[in-house]
């Protein structure tokens, strides 16, 4: 999965709107929709901040072309 689709996905599974992710990440919804919609190549600062506000780890496996996801935290 890419970075993409693992931010629209967990947003997803959140149930929430760009608007409230760009509130949560402290960004635009603009610059939301242009993370979802271009497929950024995103920084490191940019993986946490949106890790902290998706309320999930971040993972990356380079060995799968690479493959990235957040995992949600154990309740």
């Amino acid at each position: 999965m890419d970075f993409v689709q693992a931010v629209c996905d967990r947003r997803s599974a959140l149930g929430w709107t760009t608007a409230e992710l760009a509130r949560r990440a402290a960004l635009t919804e603009e610059d939301i929709e242009a993370i979802e919609e271009s497929g950024v190549d995103p920084t490191l600062e940019l993986i946490e901040r949106l890790a902290t506000a998706l309320e999930a780890g971040a993972r990356i496996d380079p060995r799968t072309s690479p493959e990235f996801r957040f995992e949600g935290y154990a309740a």
